[in-house]
């Protein structure tokens, strides 16, 4: 279900040249994702959300993908996360993010 690529690509360095600190990203990795009492999928939601608050498009994109892809999460789904945003971060990241989500579903 969780996909490998979870990192920025700078990390294919890391993973490259600096296996240790790899390893230990994977782990963190793993150890933040354990759907013990919020399942994978609201978990995926809650990433998305944080991605979009801090407007890093690359990563609000793959997170919308994934999401959609991994979960079939529908852009309304995406909207009511989106929605959170608007009211925590404000209207920049807000828009942003729907243009994003417009861009890879229409």
């Amino acid at each position: 279900m969780k996909e490998d690529v979870f990192y920025g690509k700078g990390m294919a360095y890391v993973k490259r040249d600096y296996p240790d600190i790899f390893k230990a990203v994977v782990e963190l990795n793993d150890a933040a994702y354990t759907g013990k009492v919020l399942d994978y999928r609201t978990q995926k939601l809650i990433a998305l959300g944080i991605t979009a608050a801090a407007s890093d498009d690359r990563a609000m994109k793959k997170q919308m993908m994934s999401a959609m892809k991994e979960f079939d999460i529908s852009r309304d789904e995406i909207v009511d996360v989106l929605r959170v945003v608007l009211l925590t971060s404000g209207n920049p990241p807000f828009t942003k993010a729907m243009k994003i989500l417009y861009d890879i579903t229409e």
